[in-house]
């Protein structure tokens, strides 16, 4: 049937983008130890939204804006419970989104988050530091 036709092609489109998303971690992972460099979207040094733009970009999400901000506007939001590996955590203050990195998963019974942090650092895998956070997912992409 024609709805049953939909709901395979929607499976298939998912599993798509899925697999995008797991390039675009493998791409960031792969950006471990890059300097920080405000402004600097790869491939030798990244600001945070310069990584996800850079990992993304490569995995073919060629539509994800450049700003943290603008960012968390083009991601579908999720619930916590629902993230997988390489879903967008963007950390947030008084002042709007602030921060972007990539979910990596739980580790000894902590979330962690693949970035690039601040000015002096690398791109680097670490826990969250605090709760002022939201999810985001290109999964449907």
């Amino acid at each position: 049937t024609s709805a049953q036709a939909d709901r395979t092609d929607r499976h298939a489109a998912l599993a798509r983008s899925a697999r995008r998303v797991g390039s675009a971690m493998a791409s960031a992972a792969h950006q471990k130890g890059d300097p920080y460099r405000y402004g600097a979207a790869g491939p030798n040094a990244f600001d945070c939204s310069g990584l996800t733009y850079y990992a993304f970009h490569r995995a073919g999400f060629r539509h994800l804006p450049r700003t943290s901000s603008a960012q968390a506007h083009f991601a579908r939001h999720i619930k916590r419970s629902a993230m997988h590996r390489g879903d967008l955590i963007f950390f947030t203050g008084s002042g709007g989104v602030y921060h972007v990195g990539l979910y990596v998963g739980m580790v000894r019974g902590h979330r962690w988050v693949l970035h690039a942090p601040y000015s002096g650092t690398r791109v680097r895998a670490e826990p969250l530091w605090t709760d002022h956070w939201f999810a985001g997912t290109l999964r449907y992409r």
